[in-house]
């Protein structure tokens, strides 16, 4: 099986989460692991939480890891046919709840794609463009927006592939044409 490492990144609703899912729908196998950083804390994310699952089906497990995505990464791509990380952001924003500093988060990210290199089958990563917008006016709101621009470029940079979604519409990135 192909390695391959494919990071959609786009703005809130542009398509990207709906991208990863139908190309990694693609890949062959049964073994299908969904792995999500999502932490509902209301009724409202509870709902998209349920449409999301329902949007995938029973052929997909879902494993719920806020913070410990490259463990969930290492032990479940042994068997894996494909594994779809959805969301990047909501991962930066949960390690930031945690109060993880700079070289919490670098050492988190350099432990993320280490996973990726060892990993043994195709992995989709979703993640959130943050850096086209204003700047915040509060400090933490500028922390998360620079945490997380830096780890989309780390992701990036180790990923084989990089598809930006505008508005339902997929731009391959990386590699350029």
């Amino acid at each position: 099986m192909e390695k391959k490492i494919t990071f959609v990144i786009g703005g809130c609703r542009s398509g990207k989460s709906s991208f990863a899912l139908d190309h990694a729908n693609r890949e062959k196998g049964t073994t299908k692991i969904f792995i999500a950083t999502s932490v509902p804390v209301d009724s409202e994310m509870e709902k998209r939480v349920k449409k999301h699952q329902y949007e995938r089906g029973d052929e997909w497990q879902t494993i719920e890891e806020p913070v410990k995505i490259h463990e969930t990464i290492n032990q479940y791509s042994k068997d894996a046919s494909v594994i779809l990380v959805d969301c990047l952001t909501l991962w930066v924003s949960n390690l930031l709840l945690q109060s993880f500093d700079h070289d919490q988060i670098d050492k988190a990210v350099k432990h993320l794609v280490k996973s990726l290199e060892l990993c043994r089958c195709p992995v989709f990563l979703v993640s959130n463009e943050v850096g086209t917008g204003i700047v915040p006016e509060n400090k933490i709101a500028r922390q998360f927006r620079d945490f997380a621009g830096f780890v989309n470029q780390r992701i990036a940079k180790a990923a084989d592939r990089v598809v930006m979604t505008i508005a339902g519409i997929d731009v391959q990135i990386k590699p350029r044409q």
